[in-house]
């Protein structure tokens, strides 16, 4: 366990291509999760918590963590299980998503597994629209399932997806030829936040669950017409089951029917070492969720290149 605890902030700076390293852990010494060591910046047992009023129920109260207070949320309670009583013997995992720093209250931190992305598998059909899984593994002949920490994270504090009205002022002044936009991502709450905010400056949306098959999509609409007759650009988060948003961004470059559109990589991961992949896969911006702003202000930009392409491509 040491080790693990050791580690886990060294191995945030590695960066793979398509492939996945997962920190597994258990919830009331059940059932195995994984999440993204990319997203963990430090595992700790877990300190005295602070009871504070009007907290969220799924935050079981407050730890002060060099020099910051940081807000520790009862995984197993905010996945509809048992909520913990005794914090004694349980871990943080002190994560960063969408901007934002939190503690995960879990019961055991196991170990880093590196796996290839397409061994990460979209959740079974039958899961139900109320689960909390973007996707599943096995390890070890186990079920190991990724949470949508998205969707827990929205349940406790709301994303704002609206635009300022001095940039939907902007947006009213272009005419775009191309208004439909490709959205991917797994995660089913972050798909809405993107379409509101999408729809909101009077665009369409296509939206597909992971990186296989929105090249599929692309490949399909390419196939009946020139693509940027069709498509405005693509909106893809990085994690996603089977094939993720840097493997998506190079398929398209790599497709001579695909290989100008404009993708936005759009994603919950921050670091310095994002800069460098979304470069070398060729995507031609990069923003941290979720500031509807500054989406949209990509999105602004996007279409007018958009609608240059489509002009040069009659």
């Amino acid at each position: 366990m040491s080790g693990i605890l050791d580690s886990v902030n060294q191995r945030t700076q590695l960066v793979g291509q398509n492939r996945l390293e997962l920190l597994t852990f258990r919830l009331n010494r059940r059932q195995r999760y994984g999440i993204n060591v990319f997203k963990v910046k430090e595992v700790l047992q877990c300190p005295k918590l602070t009871s504070m009023p009007n907290l969220h129920p799924f935050v079981k109260g407050i730890a002060y963590i060099r020099g910051q207070t940081i807000s520790v949320i009862d995984m197993s309670l905010a996945t509809g299980g048992r909520p913990v009583e005794d914090i004694s013997n349980c871990f943080i995992i002190i994560s960063e998503f969408n901007r934002s720093v939190q503690g995960f209250l879990v019961s055991a931190v196991e170990r880093i597994v590196n796996i290839n992305w397409e061994a990460i598998l979209p959740p079974p059909k039958g899961a139900g629209r109320n689960n909390y899984l973007t996707a599943v593994t096995e390890i070890d002949n186990e079920l190991v399932e990724i949470l949508d920490v998205e969707k827990i994270l929205d349940q406790i504090s709301p994303v704002d997806t609206r635009l300022s009205s001095e940039l939907l002022n902007e947006i009213s002044l272009i005419t775009p030829t191309v208004k439909t936009v490709l959205v991917a991502d797994d995660s089913m709450v972050a798909r809405k936040q993107v379409q509101r905010a999408i729809e909101s400056i009077g665009c369409d949306c296509i939206c597909v669950k992971d990186g296989k098959e929105a090249f599929r999509t692309l490949q399909t609409m390419a196939a009946k017409d020139s693509i940027y007759q069709q498509l405005a650009l693509v909106i893809s988060d990085i994690e996603m089951p089977e094939m993720d948003g840097y493997t998506l961004t190079a398929a398209i470059r790599n497709d001579s029917a695909l290989k100008d559109l404009h993708v936005i990589l759009h994603t919950s991961l921050s670091g310095v070492f994002n800069q460098a992949m979304v470069e070398r896969v060729g995507a031609n911006a990069f923003i941290p969720k979720f500031n509807p702003d500054e989406l949209g202000r990509a999105v602004k930009n996007a279409m007018t290149t958009a609608t240059a392409a489509c002009v040069s491509s009659k």
